[in-house]
């Protein structure tokens, strides 16, 4: 059995201003106060400032002296870079799945995400269906049984959010792509085919690439 402790107050700081950040209220480049934000948010000055930390190391924020915090950049290289590389966790998660799981109920956690997702997307539920595509990996951790990976994902995660929102806020049309690739996906799962799960999460990867890359170029 595992317990999870509840979140710490730096952990929910942190949570509400990588939302804010996600959502593009706060843009690239703008600093962050921690005298503000301690006041706004009536806390010590102290937990805003692990926050900070926390959203630095998620790469939303960067820290510099005699500048403080400020939102960072979202360029195309950067987008690149953490689509090579998260398209590689993605099919680390999708392997551990198709070669793990031993009983079709052990799927039954994807399959409800999929109907969350369909559901979000009839409702043009940005923020959920974003929310519920990164579930899809948290429901392959305990197959994936490797905190060190779930630690990166986790880290990496608000970065990937903020550029997937982008683009979807763009063009919603594309969340209807997701769900065809998710059910491509949950197939070659269950045919424990791992060249294919490679070939679509490779796909996807890149096409999710190409279509944050379409967004920033229009700002």
């Amino acid at each position: 059995m595992t317990f999870k402790a509840p979140d710490s107050l730096a952990e929910q700081i942190a949570h509400h201003l990588a939302e804010r950040i996600i959502r593009g209220e706060l843009k690239p480049g703008e600093r962050i106060q921690e005298q503000k934000v301690t006041l706004a948010l009536n806390v010590s000055r102290g937990s805003v400032r692990e926050a900070l930390l926390i959203l630095e190391r998620r790469h939303l924020i960067a820290i510099l002296p005699r500048r403080g915090a400020h939102v960072t950049e979202l360029t195309a290289h950067k987008v690149q870079s953490l689509c090579t590389l998260m398209s590689e966790l993605y099919i680390l998660l999708g392997n551990a799945v198709a070669q793990r799981w031993q009983v079709q109920a052990d799927l039954a956690p994807f399959l409800q995400l999929q109907q969350r997702l369909s559901d979000s997307y009839e409702r043009q539920d940005i923020r959920s269906f974003v929310e519920d595509s990164f579930n899809v990996m948290r429901a392959a951790y305990p197959f994936a049984d490797n905190p060190y990976l779930q630690e990166t994902v986790e880290n990496l995660q608000p970065a990937m959010s903020r550029a997937y929102y982008l683009a979807l806020e763009r063009r919603k049309a594309e969340m209807s792509e997701y769900l065809e690739l998710f059910a491509r996906l949950l197939a070659a799962v269950l045919a424990r085919d791992l060249p294919l799960i490679r070939s679509v999460l490779a796909s996807y990867a890149q096409r999710s690439c190409d279509i944050v890359l379409s967004a920033l170029a229009v700002d």
